[in-house]
């Protein structure tokens, strides 16, 4: 993670680095090398403004020479108090105004006398600098030199915090006037605890330790600056949960990254692999083209040997830009490595005041990172396989235009009618592989019964498909395309498939809940525990009228057997109705009532026996649900307003056994009512 760790302006280690609004950052004496007169920056840049202005009114250089001069600018203003920064100035500069532009992104901010000694100390970088440096086991260079390489620092001033060899020490901090009282120590980087002791301080109280966190200012706060007007209204948060919530945040950004890094290794692998691939299916093709030109002697020998060049240069445009992608991959992931263990040690940073200094922008970065992941890291720019061939018919009438063809797309399938079929609401297509095409794939669509547009229902290798959950007395209409890597081919003849009118259908083991047993081919079920288990049909319905029956053929417990429609995700183990995925009717010996979302209504007198039928109406042509009891209505409509895909139901514990009888023509009642 060097990159991580140099300053932009020398290229060496920070140094006493400081941290700039834009969250670049600076060792300390590049930031005072750096910094300009206020005016001579303003100057530059109305200058290079009027320039570009130049064909504009007279009255632009007096209407805002402030907005010319901000042109690049950051907004922000750096006074003598550190980590206090307010807006652009409303007027002209004060004559001892500094500016510094930042090497990187170029945007200015403005100082008061005491320059870039107003820049907060960026104490996290210190300390990973001075941790990564132990590890390195570093020797440090003079911060002064002009020269490259620097020379290796042999003093360093406390009061300065800068490093010096004895040639600059004597030309740049030389013993007398005010720098005679500077104390001159062995050379060493500043004590990361140090400035850490120092800047747990409130920089407006200096006796009171920094605890909570402004949300608005985002600083660090102490219990005195709560209570004036500048924080008073202010959001604040306890300066340790706010670390806290900021570490967590980064770290779930950085496990993403990982995920991205680690996959990217593995991208630039398989593209590495890949170069070998392409020189291996080269080979093979040489071989093939070579032998298919043997055979044709001396009229082809011209020929032959322009084919295998036109191979060669693709097999070079394919390597070309497969190495291209690899350094361009490798660059991407070094810088991302890089960041990642920058931030990596960054969470190491025990001290929550100096961690919440750079928290967000390390965060902005990952997320940035990771969101500007391009496709180019996630997919080859060219394939391994040529996708070229030789077609040596016909080639002894035609040896002057003898090149290579480009695949094409397959044909279009034909569909066998004798093997597609139509049961309950379900339609089974099959059909044959275009003659005389290279097929990778086929694409099969249904229109939605009603004449209306084609969607895609399947896409695979395989030649037959059943499509189930349609719509029950709809003709369908399907056809089926073949594709390969050149292209989609065209669309098969149109074939007609009629549902079944009505639906015949069973109870299904395997979308019910456990303690259920099934006969009679799952037309039958029965309770064996004393908790509701809920059974459900085979088939869903989303419109139409269906009307099914259950016959009770044991009824010997005191229990409550409940009808009706549910959702395929109802809850199996409570009563049918008990949750809102479930509408039903739940009876006894005696009397009904209507049951969803665990709320029950609408008493009805009249009860169920051993040999009883209960009957299920779903109209949901008018979305709604009506019960039977022996043929005869069970009160009104039981609910009203019903969309989506309903499942038929029952919910039936020990001592009850029921059997499903299907697509039945509703009671004679119900088109009276």
């Amino acid at each position: 993670m060097e990159e991580e760790l140099r300053c932009p302006s020398c290229k060496q280690f920070y140094t006493s680095p400081v941290l700039l609004p834009c969250y670049h950052a600076l060792c300390l004496s590049c930031a005072v090398h750096l910094q300009q007169p206020a005016q001579s920056n303003a100057i530059s840049n109305a200058e290079n403004a009027e320039s570009v202005a130049s064909g504009s009114s007279g009255d632009y250089q007096e209407s805002d020479k402030l907005s010319i001069l901000s042109e690049t600018d950051s907004g922000v203003v750096c006074t003598s108090r550190p980590n206090s920064y307010v807006g652009t100035p409303n007027g002209g500069l004060f004559p001892s105004a500094l500016s510094l532009a930042c090497p990187l992104c170029h945007k200015l901010v403005y100082f008061d006398e005491n320059g870039a000694h107003n820049l907060p100390k960026y104490r996290v970088m210190q300390t990973i600098v001075e941790r990564y440096s132990e590890f390195r086991n570093f020797t440090l260079k003079c911060q002064m030199c002009e020269t490259e390489p620097a020379k290796e620092a042999t003093v360093m001033c406390e009061q300065c915090e800068v490093l010096y060899c004895e040639t600059c020490r004597e030309s740049c901090h030389p013993a007398r006037g005010p720098l005679a009282k500077h104390v001159l120590t062995e050379p060493k980087r500043c004590s990361g605890t140090a400035i850490r002791n120092k800047d747990d301080k409130c920089t407006e109280h200096s006796e009171e330790n920094l605890n909570m966190y402004c949300l608005v200012c985002k600083i660090g706060v102490c219990a005195l600056c709560l209570m004036d007007s500048r924080h008073a209204s202010h959001d604040v948060q306890a300066l340790a949960i706010m670390c806290k919530a900021q570490k967590t945040e980064l770290s779930h950004n950085l496990q993403q990254l990982s995920e991205r890094a680690r996959s990217t290794t593995e991208f630039i692998q398989r593209l590495k692999g890949m170069s070998d691939k392409v020189n291996e299916n080269c080979e093979e093709f040489e071989a093939m083209v070579s032998a298919q030109c043997d055979a044709l002697i001396e009229a082809i020998h011209h020929r032959r040997a322009q084919l295998l060049e036109c191979i060669r240069q693709d097999k070079e445009l394919r390597v070309r830009a497969l190495k291209e992608q690899v350094t361009t991959c490798t660059s991407r992931l070094q810088q991302t490595t890089a960041l990642l263990q920058f931030c990596i040690e960054a969470l190491k940073e025990t001290d929550s005041s100096a961690f919440l200094q750079v928290g967000s922008m390390l965060i902005s970065r990952v997320a940035n990172t990771d969101h500007s992941w391009h496709k180019e890291w996630t997919a080859p720019r060219v394939s391994p396989h040529f996708d070229l061939t030789l077609d040596d018919k016909s080639v002894l009438r035609a040896i002057d235009q003898l090149n290579f063809i480009q695949m094409k797309p397959p044909t279009a399938p034909t569909i066998i009618p004798e093997e597609c079929s139509a049961e309950n609401n379900s339609v089974t297509v099959a059909w044959q592989p275009p003659a005389h095409s290279h097929v990778e794939g086929y694409v099969l669509e249904l229109d939605d019964g009603n004449g209306g547009d084609f969607r895609e229902v399947y896409c695979g290798t395989e030649t037959i498909c059943t499509v189930d959950g349609l719509h029950f007395h709809c003709m369908y209409n399907a056809r089926v395309k073949a594709f390969n890597s050149s292209g989609e081919g065209e669309y098969s003849e149109l074939i007609g498939l009629q549902t079944a009118e009505v639906a015949w259908f069973t109870f299904d083991p395997i979308l019910s809940g456990p303690g259920l047993q099934y006969s009679e081919d799952s037309a039958t079920v029965t309770g064996e525990g004393w908790e509701h288990r809920v059974a459900l049909g085979s088939v869903g319905f989303s419109r139409g009228v269906h009307y099914w029956e259950f016959t009770i053929d044991k009824y010997d417990a005191d229990t409550d057997p409940a009808f009706g429609i549910a959702r395929i995700d109802v809850t199996r183990d409570k009563m049918l109705g008990k949750d809102d995925k479930g509408w039903s009717m739940y009876i006894d010996r005696q009397r009904s009532w209507f049951q969803h979302a665990g709320g029950h209504e609408q008493r009805v007198e009249g009860g169920i026996t051993a040999g009883s039928t209960v009957g299920v109406l779903l109209d949901l042509n008018h979305h709604v649900l009506s019960f039977f009891v022996n043929e005869e209505p069970q009160g009104a409509v039981a609910f009203r307003d019903l969309y989506g895909v309903f499942y038929p139901a029952v919910s039936i514990n020990r001592g009850v056994s029921v059997t499903l009888h299907t697509a039945l023509d509703p009671p004679s009642d119900c088109e009276e009512t």
